[in-house]
């Protein structure tokens, strides 16, 4: 009960803060004006540092992972989902709910470089016909030009079509994070705007060849939050996926393995490189989900280092076996 209480007492401030986020930009702003000296350089101020708050819902015992079997996606996601419990575990009546699925890429969902837009489809669809929510909204800071990224991958579409909200990042929309412990993430811009409001957090993501991490998952797929020039991160790729899956703790996420990407990953380019697997994953456990992921991928745990680094960082287990997953095979 405690922490629940904490939990909502982290999302009050949290609020708050995004509330007042305008405010404190104009007095930044103004502070800097005053602070302006003609004979040198303007003086910037201390930024107001931001955290994401926790998203996470409470665990239930053999309720954490499902791994749902099939070629129908949307078929699938909704099974997994029953299986933990139901969207209504997850989402509650009027809570607003932020999707991130991994829209890097301008590329066709047939290359499956993105997020499928019949998962976006049927998630949305969730949230709102049996989770009640009240808005849903769905956003990824692409690699390439964000407009075209979600127009080409179809994910725009199926999220204007299921009534979900698309924020596409602009420059005014991302605030300092600094993370307890981080090496790298440090004074780094976040999309922070995209979380105003927001009480729930799924992330939603193929499974891909990586050609520095060896893969491209569920803890990868944080990597579209952050702005800045985050290419620099490539130089230490296993160490901000860590990072990454310490500074988000959503609600739930899906790993998409109906199609993997074996090969010339991350954006992929021919259908050679993809394999039929038709295993889908819902998760309440990152580092679950992507050592499960690896299996798809035909990579061993020590192949992903960053895996066991998430692991001892307390993000989650490895060992997914040991969280009595719950294989569900679906007609489709």
């Amino acid at each position: 009960m405690q922490a629940n209480n904490d939990k909502n007492i982290d999302r009050r401030d949290f609020m708050k803060r995004a509330a007042g986020g305008a405010g404190i930009i104009a007095a930044s702003a103004i502070g800097a004006g005053l602070l302006y000296d003609k004979a040198g350089p303007r003086i910037r101020p201390k930024r107001e540092q931001v955290h994401l708050p926790d998203f996470s819902v409470p665990a239930l015992e053999g309720k954490i992972m499902c791994v749902a079997k099939g070629s129908d996606r949307g078929a699938n996601v909704k099974k997994a989902i029953d299986q933990l419990g139901g969207i209504e575990r997850f989402i509650k009546p009027g809570e607003t709910v932020l999707i991130k699925p991994n829209v890097a890429f301008a590329s066709p969902p047939t290359l499956g470089a993105t997020t499928n837009p019949e998962l976006i489809e049927a998630v949305v669809k969730l949230c709102y016909d049996r989770g009640k929510a009240s808005q849903v909204i769905v956003t990824d800071n692409s690699i390439n030009d964000p407009a075209s990224c979600f127009r080409l991958s179809g994910v725009g579409d199926a999220a204007q079509k299921s009534g979900a909200r698309i924020i596409l990042p602009r420059p005014g929309m991302f605030e300092h994070t600094t993370l307890k412990e981080g090496k790298l993430i440090r004074d780094w811009p976040v999309l922070w705007e995209a979380f105003g409001g927001v009480d729930k957090v799924i992330g939603i993501t193929p499974v891909k060849d990586h050609h520095r991490s060896g893969a491209s998952m569920t803890m990868k797929n944080w990597y579209g939050l952050l702005g800045g020039r985050r290419n620099i991160f490539h130089q230490n790729i296993h160490t901000i996926i860590e990072e990454l899956a310490r500074m988000v703790t959503p609600t739930m996420v899906i790993l998409d393995g109906t199609t993997v990407m074996m090969s010339n990953g991350p954006t992929g380019g021919s259908v050679s490189d993809l394999r039929k697997k038709n295993e889908l994953i819902v998760c309440t456990d990152q580092v679950a989900a992507d050592s499960y992921g690896a299996s798809l991928l035909e990579r061993s745990i020590e192949e992903l280092p960053h895996l066991e680094m998430a692991a001892k960082a307390g993000v989650g287990t490895i060992d997914y076996q040991s969280l009595k997953p719950i294989f569900v095979d679906v007609q489709g």
